[in-house]
């Protein structure tokens, strides 16, 4: 299965199938004008030397994905050796864990266990057309997916995410209705109202206008659609707020981390209804942390080394809530 067509672009016809389905043909002609535009040269430097290194996995066969006892697997026929130097020359891999046949992907972060913790208290997502804004390198849609998403889009800007994407998308089939597409959520057009579930999950301390953010993020859902909102957040009531002065847990992109009780009235203030928590959980290192598939500075890293409860700028160890709410009405 190739993973690109003829001229290098990759293709995604599942996907737009689906989308034209649903009435979004000139959302699908956006997207794909994106997506020659960012693969056609415009994209990260080191764009080439990814590509080589998916050229590289065409040797091997995929057999399609499944989901065995919690675990990602995308079986593989015939011979598997030099697949992980294949697969390492597309680190770092943050999401994760995969297995690729033999070999097991050890991402950085568990993403797995994000996906237990919320999987269960979500509406069903079978039959379901998803949204992941942030998605990384997709692995959460593998998982909608195999809960019965009819189509799975997420959009990233971060290429090399969308590269790891693809090398999966090559062992699992080229023609399923599932994306990762090198886009923000600004270039989704507003009030688009297409989708049965919207995933953001680790962004919005990333946006300078959290309430632009979850606006945009309205207007992706069809009436009556879901919103799951995972993000960082600290202890207090509805008024708390913590804008760090500089960098938070080493980041620098960290602006705005409220309460869980602030998310809930925010949420609400731009028309969600039927807010909740979810779930709250402090980030372990066991959860995030270094591996061979990922070698840089990892939560270890971004902590006080006499006090875990704080990072190393002294602010509150990161804790991430899940929220979900609904928008209008079916």
């Amino acid at each position: 299965m190739s993973m690109t067509k003829q001229d290098g672009i990759p293709d995604y016809p599942g996907l737009w199938r689906k989308l034209n389905a649903l009435g979004q043909e000139d959302f699908v002609q956006s997207l794909q004008q994106q997506v020659r535009h960012q693969y056609g040269g415009a994209g990260h430097g080191d764009l080439p030397r990814w590509l080589t290194a998916l050229e590289a996995l065409r040797e091997f066969t995929g057999t399609g994905f499944e989901v065995v006892d919690g675990e990602l697997r995308f079986p593989m026929a015939g011979n598997q050796d030099g697949l992980r130097e294949d697969l390492l020359a597309l680190s770092p891999w943050r999401k994760g864990p995969f297995y690729f046949g033999d070999t097991f992907v050890d991402t950085e972060w568990r993403s797995d266990w994000k996906w237990e913790r919320l999987q269960k208290q979500i509406s069903p997502l079978a039959g379901r057309a998803v949204l992941d804004v942030g998605c990384g390198n997709g692995y959460h849609l593998w998982r909608m997916l195999a809960e019965g998403a009819r189509l799975a889009l997420g959009i990233d800007p971060a290429m090399l995410f969308g590269c790891q994407f693809l090398a999966a998308r090559h062992f699992a089939g080229g023609d399923l209705p599932i994306g990762v597409l090198p886009l923000g959520i600004e270039d989704v057009p507003a009030n688009l109202q297409c989708f049965d579930t919207t995933f953001s999950m680790g962004v919005l301390y990333h946006r300078r206008s959290p309430i632009e953010h979850l606006e945009a993020l309205r207007g992706t859902l069809c009436p009556g659609g879901e919103l799951i909102l995972e993000t960082l957040v600290v202890d207090g009531d509805e008024q708390t707020v913590l804008l760090p002065h500089g960098r938070y847990a080493q980041m620098r992109n960290v602006w705005f981390l409220p309460s869980s009780d602030l998310l809930v009235l925010m949420m609400q203030r731009v028309g969600f209804e039927n807010v909740e928590v979810l779930d709250l959980s402090i980030t372990t290192t066991e959860e995030q942390r270094s591996t061979e598939w990922m070698t840089f500075n990892s939560l270890s890293d971004f902590l006080d080394t006499e006090d875990c409860s704080k990072t190393v700028e002294g602010y509150p160890a990161p804790k991430r809530a899940v929220l979900r709410a609904t928008y209008g009405r079916a």
